[in-house]
């Protein structure tokens, strides 16, 4: 939840991933980047054609998340695996995913926004590239897919 408003708009360095599947929070996980967090409400036209109007009524239509994009390093955990592993296998896997942004303020833990993705699901992973002659660390990339965005 929303501490208090701020003057200046916020960093975008300071910031937390969570993952729930059921009661447990399963995974907390340390993402260099996340991208892509959005939803589209989508209208219809409609216009009678003894309209008195020469314009078309614009009606509420169908609500649309974007796909959000997570990356990190490499660190060799498992428990995201397992997560698309079961999506992989015909069962349902959502979780409920809350990203929270942070205050700058050294040693501080309060969250200014929170977003919640409700039913996520994980749709895409990529690892790499692995160069033997880099100097870079290896990122994995996750794109979850989700039917709803809730903000606090």
């Amino acid at each position: 939840m929303a501490t208090r408003e701020n003057n200046l708009p916020y960093a975008q360095f300071n910031f937390q991933v969570g993952f729930d599947s059921g009661d447990a929070l399963t995974a907390r996980a340390g993402f260099q980047e996340v991208s892509g967090i959005g939803m589209e409400v989508g209208v219809a036209e409609y216009r009678t054609g003894n309209a008195a109007t020469n314009n078309v009524t614009k009606i509420t239509g169908l609500n649309k998340s974007s796909d959000v994009t997570l990356k990190r390093g490499v660190i060799g955990a498992l428990d995201l695996y397992a997560w698309l592993d079961d999506v992989r296998n015909g069962n349902r896997g959502t979780r409920a995913v809350t990203i929270q942004l942070k205050t700058e303020t050294a040693g501080s833990q309060t969250p200014v926004l929170t977003w919640q993705l409700h039913e996520a699901r994980i749709i895409k992973y990529t690892c790499g590239p692995l160069n033997a002659k880099s100097n870079e660390i290896a990122m994995e990339e996750l794109v979850l897919a989700y039917e709803r965005l809730t903000m606090e």
